[in-house]
């Protein structure tokens, strides 16, 4: 009785002690941000960058599930083999390393358990009696608070091997350049070893001492009956190379905004296993590819030019590869500057989205009528980037060839405020310059990211909705994806079906090279004075969007969208390889052949209705006719019907008294489709307004008001060729005279405004460079012509 009275008098001393010690000396266990290095892991989870802490020491967080259980038999065998049964402290270990130092006269042995190293590594002490006694007590509050499990983790994640290397994850990374988990029995026994001197058996400086102190494992685990001797055999074979890997650098800037991101959510906790690195979704071997490649590709471009890449899997939202600069370690090209978060214009890269929601409105289908003329909005006089007029184009063609004015007209319609709040809502966030929309956002006008961007084209292969990308892996559930309704499935698919179309740039007409190794719907897109490079590309699996450009927002003259970001684009897609397959058709989207002009169904038009066959891609059936507005000067009534003369065949109107309208039958009764009077110009003889409707007759002028006279440009034919020699000051002078129209003529050259004078007042131009030009009138009713001139030079 007394006995049992002295073991719990003991146990409530100890109890009390502990609880004393605790309260005036508690455990300093460093948190997560203070005492492991911050890694970023790929997908598989290898390392792509990690942040020393702030000590320097380099410390990759691991679980113990991710160490290799050889590496743990060796450690615990070698180390302390009654790990699991003493209580942090073993009374056996301690009593004969007391022994063989008092026999041998020095230290042979430090009876240390595992629990007491980590004990030491925590808070370091003198190697004096006190000191030990200090580290006996700091082991027995480890022990009390902790686990085994957990106090293993923490050796497993603290241990020294040398230098700043601290951590198994580290070292295995760091001398043989693979996680923990793929240790071999050679590569353990190396591991579980070093520790024991760190300075003196790193691998990468004294390789034959630390394979001599590595054998001294093997054999004791071959002694001991852990491995056999086959594995001890093998594991012999293997030499240790005397080299350090250096730290990962992949993916710089994504980890440094993981890294800063979890900083600033991170939780406060008291548990040493809340350790996990940040696992993103990063595929390593493609970043690691497309890093070296990007940089060699920015290399053949002008200084201080980087580039930005993101590679998305549709499916999940998830970034496959992130490339925030061309070469991170160029100061000279800004490579601290992520261009993928950077606010830049977007050039044209806005214009897909516009479309897609012009077919929602039900204003367009894939070969609608629009015009690309001259036009004036206001005081807006927008032109096109290879400075022309192509006239009459649809809606395929006009997207396919980024044509600006087709553009700016379905933002007028659709308007320029619901367009920019239809885009925010989506999440493809649109900065603009005093937060006002108008129409030249859609030629980018306005700023958003790569980042943005990718997120909203994401919409046309996801049928309709855009995605907030994903970049660590635990946002892959469906319950963590953000997605928004854009437009309709329908609208996503013909979208992307139209810029499938588009041909990569500079290939050849070949058969080798038109069969392409992927189906990619892209866009390019180039900013204002070039200072801005797109091209975003959706397939079935991925979305790729580049950028290349100045951080710094000077222009690069000459580099555009397609010849600068589209083939670094379609290398990425090539190097993705994807099989040849197309994103599915919705069931709403239908085909049908239309008719231009008016733009409706081919069978509810009669033949001389019907110019041109179309075939269309609609919604849900729904064809919408061409666009004729009222409120617009330069459109008018798309079908015309009047009365012909039985005598003269000239029209008549419905006021005139004469003769012919008494004898004037049904067969004299003629309806016609009529084009849009701006294109009047650009269409063939056949199709031109004077062509369908037939001047008034004589008799009846002044019983009829005219819905706007006809323009022309004088003095200058189509097709006429000058002389120009700038050596002897002799330039093409080429005059600027109209006939007809109502109000001022408004006169372009290649697409640029050049001025505006009421009738009547003429002028000249002077041409300084040999080629060749294109010269548009139009008036204040939008009536129009134009004259296709060339300049030659002579010596």
């Amino acid at each position: 009785m007394a006995k049992r009275h002295l073991y719990v008098t003991s146990l409530l001393v100890f109890l009390l002690f502990i609880h004393v010690v605790d309260r005036n000396f508690p455990l300093h266990i460093p948190y997560q941000d203070k005492m492991f290095a911050r890694i970023v892991v790929d997908d598989q989870g290898r390392p792509l960058r990690a942040f020393a802490d702030k000590q320097g020491i380099w410390r990759y967080p691991i679980e113990l599930e991710e160490v290799s259980p050889k590496y743990l038999e060796a450690l615990i065998e070698y180390e302390d083999k009654w790990f699991w049964h003493h209580p942090g402290i073993n009374p056996f270990a301690v009593l004969r390393a007391l022994y063989l130092n008092i026999k041998y006269d020095k230290i042979i042995s430090g009876g240390s358990t595992l629990s007491m190293q980590v004990a030491r590594l925590l808070h370091p002490h003198s190697r004096t009696f006190t000191g030990k006694l200090y580290q006996a007590i700091r082991t027995l509050q480890l022990e009390w608070h902790f686990s085994k499990k957990e106090i293993l983790t923490l050796y497993c994640n603290i241990a020294p091997f040398g230098g700043a290397i601290e951590g198994v994850q580290a070292a295995s990374f760091t001398y043989l350049d693979k996680p923990a988990s793929e240790l071999s029995y050679a590569e353990a026994a190396l591991l579980a070893v070093l520790p024991q001197s760190p300075t003196r058996l790193r691998p990468d400086l004294n390789n034959k001492l630390a394979e001599l102190a590595r054998n001294k494992v093997l054999d004791r685990m071959q002694s001991y009956g852990i491995w056999s001797s086959d594995v001890v055999k093998d594991a012999k074979m293997e030499h240790v190379s005397a080299t350090r890997i250096k730290s990962a650098q992949h993916a710089p800037l994504l980890a440094r905004r993981l890294i800063n991101q979890a900083n600033t959510a991170s939780n406060t906790t008291t548990s040493p296993i809340n350790i996990s690195p940040i696992k993103s979704t990063i595929d390593g071997d493609l970043q690691a590819s497309l890093e070296d490649y990007t940089k060699e590709y920015i290399s053949r471009l002008p200084h201080k030019t980087s580039a930005a890449i993101l590679v998305v899997e549709n499916k999940t939202a998830n970034v496959k590869a992130y490339l925030g600069t061309a070469d991170f370690a160029n100061d000279e090209r800004y490579g601290h500057v992520d261009m993928v978060q950077a606010i830049r214009s977007p050039g044209s890269t806005l214009k897909p989205f516009l479309y897609a929601m012009a077919m929602d409105e039900g204003l367009i289908h894939s070969k609608s009528l629009l015009v690309d003329v001259p036009r004036t909005w206001d005081t807006y006089r927008p032109g096109n980037f290879n400075n022309t007029f192509s006239g009459p184009v649809s809606v395929t063609d006009a997207l396919q060839r980024s044509l600006n004015l087709p553009a700016i007209d379905l933002l007028s319609r659709v308007g320029p405020k619901k367009f920019v709040a239809a885009m925010n809502h989506a999440g493809v966030q649109i900065t603009l310059p005093e937060n006002k929309p108008n129409l030249a956002t859609i030629l980018g006008g306005a700023g958003t990211s790569l980042e943005k961007l990718v997120s909203g084209y994401l919409a046309f292969a996801n049928g309709g909705k855009s995605s907030q990308l994903n970049f660590l892996q635990q946002a892959n559930s469906k319950e963590h994806r953000k997605q928004r309704h854009f437009f309709s499935e329908g609208a996503a698919w013909i979208v992307q079906d139209i810029l499938s179309g588009v041909a990569r740039p500079g290939r050849l007409n070949t058969l080798a090279q038109t069969r392409s190794a992927h189906q990619l719907a892209w866009k390019t897109g180039t900013s204002y004075g070039f200072r801005d490079s797109w091209a975003i590309g959706v397939n079935k699996r991925y979305t790729i969007g580049v950028w290349v450009g100045r951080p710094d927002g000077t222009p690069i003259p000459g580099h555009s969208g397609r010849a600068t970001a589209a083939p670094l684009l379609h290398t990425v897609a090539d190097y993705l390889s994807q099989p040849k397959t197309s994103i599915s058709k919705p069931h709403s989207v239908t085909q049908h052949t239309i008719c231009w002009p008016l733009g409706t169904a081919e069978k509810d038009n009669s033949t001389n209705l019907c110019h041109s066959k179309h075939h269309a891609w609609v919604i849900d059936d729904t064809i919408p006719p061409t666009w004729h507005p009222a409120d617009l000067g330069d459109w008018q009534n798309p079908k015309s019907s009047f009365w012909i003369s039985s005598k003269s065949g000239k029209r008549l109107s419905a006021s005139c008294e004469t003769e012919n309208t008494v004898v004037t039958t049904q067969k004299h009764y003629r309806t016609v489709a009529l084009w849009p009077k701006v294109l009047d110009p650009w269409l063939p003889y056949n199709f031109k307004y004077s062509s369908q409707k037939p001047p008034l007759d004589q008799r009846c002028l002044g019983n009829e008001v005219t819905g706007g006279a006809q323009i022309r440009i004088t003095g200058t034919e189509n097709g006429n060729k000058y002389l120009s020699s700038r050596q002897q000051q002799n330039l093409a002078k080429i005059p600027l005279k109209a006939i007809g129209g109502e109000g001022r003529y408004h006169w372009y050259i290649n697409g640029k405004y050049l001025h505006s004078s009421n009738k009547g007042n003429y002028s000249s131009y002077s041409l300084n460079n040999p080629g060749n030009y294109q010269i548009v009138v139009i008036d204040d009713q939008g009536n129009s012509d134009k004259a296709d001139i060339e300049v030659l030079e002579y010596f």
